[in-house]
């Protein structure tokens, strides 16, 4: 299904940038990155994929390919990239791509912003969360002494192309991973969520995947263009369900990273019902259309572990407390502080499974 070029500019003080997202959207690359002394960063799977058609679409380039996978988001492959990097004389106006899922976009884009204290970069990513998220607002980061993203900064692409030929290949987790996002953005905004609705069960189709690319970037496009760097509370809205969801995916790990942020949402929807800050049947919505995608939420031993994670989380701001994004009403959310007591109890609801 072929669908419509969308331009989306994002204006940051930093840096502007501008996402194209649509068929056509690596030939725009292309044209960007010709000329320019580029350095694509890639990792093994798609290496695997698209390791012939990348050397193809960028034959001036140096490729960088490092190991596929979460736990490979620390500093020895950031070292390994950034090695890379002056092995191959790159200087200030060179151009990084970070050409992958999250987890390149986000270590990619960290070298870049560290080399020579910053060169030029580029993301196109290949999955469905990093198009509909992760690649766009500037966010990079790696994982250290097993807490994710805590060493990082905030460091704006000059473009982002979204192309949809690279949905085609991913399999079915890849696209439940996405889909966390989807609903995470489908929350916060009423047209996406109606769209979401409207599609009813065969809304993760791969015609409705497509189209719904360019929505959430636009939303996302419009909260980081208000709170960049995360300093007036406004961009804290994109961390809804990830509160619990991030605590859970490093205490258990297996499940993909948007799983867990729609088993946080779910969760948390749950804790915003009891706690009165949404109305049982918001909620109950919610939790329906995370059924479609999850079919189940699994049960979790010895869950309560997870506050010592939840306690990491960047959003809190005392000793004690859980800071939370929660579901308040469609297309609104609100910030609830919790005692870490009480949200351990809570967490402990996950150990029997919620049905």
């Amino acid at each position: 299904m072929e669908t419509t070029m969308q331009t989306i500019k994002v204006q940051t003080k930093s840096r502007p940038s501008t996402v194209y997202c649509g068929e056509g959207a690596i030939a725009r690359a292309q044209e960007f990155l010709r000329g320019e002394d580029a350095f694509i960063v890639t990792d093994s799977n798609v290496n695997r994929l698209y390791g012939q058609a990348i050397r193809a679409w960028f034959p001036q380039a140096e490729v960088c390919v490092v190991p596929a996978g979460e736990r490979h988001k620390n500093r020895t492959t950031l070292y390994k990239i950034l090695d890379s990097m002056l092995k191959a004389q790159l200087h200030r106006t060179s151009v990084v791509a970070a050409l992958g899922g999250g987890v390149i976009g986000d270590m990619a884009g960290f070298a870049a912003s560290q080399y020579m204290r910053g060169t030029r970069l580029v993301q196109i990513p290949t999955t469905l969360l990093a198009q509909v998220d992760s690649s766009v607002g500037g966010k990079t980061a790696i994982d250290f002494r097993g807490v994710k993203n805590v060493l990082g900064a905030f460091y704006q692409p000059e473009r982002v192309f979204c192309d949809p030929l690279f949905l085609d290949t991913l399999p079915k987790r890849e696209i439940r991973c996405g889909a966390g996002e989807i609903v995470k953005t489908g929350v916060l905004d009423k047209g996406i969520w109606e769209k979401i609705k409207g599609s009813a069960s065969g809304w993760a189709s791969d015609g409705f995947l497509r189209s719904i690319v360019g929505d959430c970037v636009r939303f996302k496009a419009r909260v980081v263009e208000r709170d960049e760097t995360e300093s007036n509370g406004i961009r804290k809205c994109l961390n809804l369900g990830h509160t619990t969801g991030h605590a859970l995916e490093l205490l258990y790990g297996r499940r993909s990273h948007g799983e867990y942020v729609m088993i946080g949402i779910w969760f948390e929807s749950i804790l915003a019902e009891r706690e009165g800050v949404c109305e049982r049947a918001w909620a109950e919505e919610i939790r329906a259309t995370i059924r479609q995608v999850l079919k189940r939420i699994p049960a979790f031993a010895n869950a309560a572990e997870g506050l010592r994670y939840a306690l990491l989380d960047k959003k809190n701001t005392g000793r004690g407390q859980i800071s939370l994004i929660l579901p308040k009403a469609c297309g609104e959310y609100a910030e609830y502080k919790m005692a870490a007591e009480k949200y351990a109890e809570y967490l402990m609801l996950l150990e029997g499974g919620i049905r």
